[in-house]
C-alpha cells in the first residue's frame, strides 16, 4: 500500500460520509468533502506517476473509487431532486456497461488489461465538476443555474461518447476473440 493507493482508498471511504451528509442536508460539509475527494482523484494519479508508484492494485482501485463516488453522489443528488434523473440514468448505465464488459471479458479470457480512454478522463472530470458545482449551489448559495445547465449537457455528451467508445472496444475485442476460436 503506497501513498497514491492510500489516497484512492480515502476517496472510496469518503463515499458513505458524503452520501450521509447530502441525505442529512448538510450541503456545505458535503461540498467540502466532495471537493477534497475530487482533488484526490487528480492527486493520486499525479503522485503515482511522479513517485513511480503505479501498481496493478491502484489501476483497479482508482477507477473503482471514482465510480463509487460519482454514482453514489449522483444517485443521492437525484433522489433529492438536485440533478436530472435522465443524466443519472446515463451515467449509471455507462458505468454498468464498462464494468459489465470488463467482468465478461475477464471471465472469458482471464487477460483483462484496462487503460482509460482520454474521453473517459474528460467525462470523469466533467462529472466531478458538475457535482461540485451543484453542491456549491446547495451548500454555499452559489448562483450558477446556467453553469449547472451547461455542465449537465457536457456530462451527457461526454458520457455518451465515452460509453460509445467502450461499447465499440468491447465489441471489437469480442469479435477478435471469436475469430481466434
Amino acid at each position: 500500500m503506497n501513498l497514491p493507493n492510500l489516497i484512492s482508498m480515502g476517496r472510496l471511504l469518503s463515499v458513505p460520509v458524503i452520501v450521509w451528509l447530502i441525505l442529512g442536508e448538510r450541503m456545505t460539509e458535503a461540498f467540502w468533502l466532495f471537493l477534497a475527494a475530487g482533488i484526490s482523484d487528480a492527486l493520486d494519479g499525479y503522485l503515482a506517476k511522479r513517485m513511480n508508484a503505479e501498481t496493478t492494485f491502484g489501476r483497479y482501485l482508482d477507477p473503482l473509487a471514482d465510480k463509487a463516488l460519482l454514482v453514489c453522489v449522483y444517485i443521492t443528488l437525484s433522489q433529492s431532486g438536485n440533478i436530472a434523473t435522465w443524466l443519472v440514468i446515463m451515467v449509471v448505465f455507462r458505468d454498468t456497461l464498462i464494468v459489465g464488459g470488463a467482468i465478461l471479458f475477464q471471465s472469458l479470457t482471464h487477460s483483462l488489461s484496462m487503460e482509460p480512454y482520454a474521453i473517459s478522463k474528460v467525462n470523469t472530470l466533467f462529472q466531478i465538476i458538475l457535482a461540485t458545482v451543484i453542491l456549491a449551489v446547495l451548500g454555499l448559495n452559489l448562483q450558477a443555474a446556467w453553469l449547472v445547465d451547461a455542465l449537465t449537457y457536457a456530462v451527457a455528451a461526454t458520457t455518451f461518447a465515452s460509453g460509445a467508445v467502450y461499447a465499440v472496444e468491447w465489441s471489437r475485442r469480442a469479435a477478435t476473440m471469436e475469430d481466434q476460436e
